[in-house]
């Protein structure tokens, strides 16, 4: 089957940054779906792990941790899927990647595609869906007061691939007012669009333009992008006993500022559940088919931003290229091989 990875972590500029493969097709194991692969979306977690995890010597590794496809097979013990199923799904960091014809996926894992959706769209949605949900909803618990706190979520990072589903999560399912932070008039209006309440620029002082809204302080941060840089600015707005999630990977992060205010920290990793087959595993399959009802009734929308055309090592570099710039807006999709 035709794939694309890469055997050596090189930056995305080297000529064998990514590579086309040709690997063979893969059979399910008990819990699993074989899925005919037909769209998937790029992540930052895909250019992480290209220059994080160099495969053994002689070896290749396949990148991609969204897709959308159709059940090809599936597994002795796998219950809710039959093969011609359309389904979407993130995937599991320890196991190969969707960049792939063929790609196995723990059914408990994947959830029905939306019906009023095509697999581009729809592939846009999986990895973004679940970390932003987890967070939210999971670590945050926006749905849970903080006394006398702002009923307000500040989203660092709104226009990307994250932020462009918090955004509709926290402003379709709840009542919380939603502050998207956005730099570019075309990343501050993408996020106007997708229901951000107010949008302020994070390369200015946040805690400033926050203030300036007269809300109060908030009740909750979800910072998706550069932790680090803002975190004393976020100490600084939000309310005492007020909550922050992170899922960035900073090099160093100075808790202690939380402390004088009693502040809560939550990192979200949406891989946490398949890595660690936990007991509640089965909930991102969950999520997924709420957030697949959710699309087809128009609640939410895909977060697609660009469309790079077939799945090939060429197009997988330009998206690579792309998301490393910091410039993404939405979602990055590849379709068909």
């Amino acid at each position: 089957m035709r794939a694309v990875g890469y055997r050596q972590s090189l930056p995305i500029t080297a000529e064998d940054s990514l590579i086309d493969l040709d690997l063979p097709k893969p059979a399910a194991g008990a819990r699993d779906l074989l899925v005919a692969v037909k769209a998937v979306s790029v992540n930052p977690v895909d250019t992480k792990v290209r220059m994080r995890s160099q495969p053994a010597a002689g070896e290749s590794a396949v990148l991609g941790w969204d897709a959308a496809g159709i059940v090809e097979a599936v597994g002795s013990e796998v219950t809710g899927f039959k093969p011609g199923d359309a389904v979407f799904y993130a995937g599991a960091i320890n196991r190969p990647g969707s960049n792939a014809e063929f790609h196995l996926v723990d059914a408990r894992i994947a959830g029905p595609k939306p019906a009023s959706l095509g697999f581009a769209e729809a592939a846009a949605l999986p990895l973004t869906a679940i970390t932003a949900w987890e967070m939210l909803f999971d670590r945050l618990k926006i749905r849970d007061a903080v006394p006398g706190a702002a009923n307000a979520l500040v989203i660092v990072g709104g226009a990307g691939g994250v932020g462009s589903i918090a955004i509709q999560l926290a402003r379709r399912l709840t009542d919380v007012t939603v502050i998207a932070t956005a730099s570019r008039p075309e990343t501050q209006a993408w996020a106007k669009e997708l229901g951000a309440h107010h949008v302020v620029d994070h390369t200015k002082a946040l805690p400033e333009q926050i203030a300036a809204l007269g809300l109060g302080a908030p009740a909750f941060v979800f910072s998706t992008t550069h932790t680090d840089t803002h975190l004393a600015g976020i100490v600084e707005l939000l309310a005492p006993q007020g909550r922050l999630g992170l899922i960035d990977d900073p090099k160093t992060l100075d808790v202690t500022l939380l402390k004088r205010k009693s502040l809560s920290l939550h990192w979200e990793f949406m891989f946490t559940r398949p890595v660690f087959q936990t007991a509640d595993i089965a909930e991102q399959g969950k999520l997924l088919a709420e957030v697949s009802r959710l699309v087809d009734a128009g609640t939410i929308r895909t977060t697609l931003g660009e469309h790079f055309g077939a799945i090939n090592a060429a197009n997988l570099k330009r998206a690579h290229a792309l998301i490393e710039s910091n410039r993404a807006k939405g979602k990055i999709v590849l379709e068909g091989f």
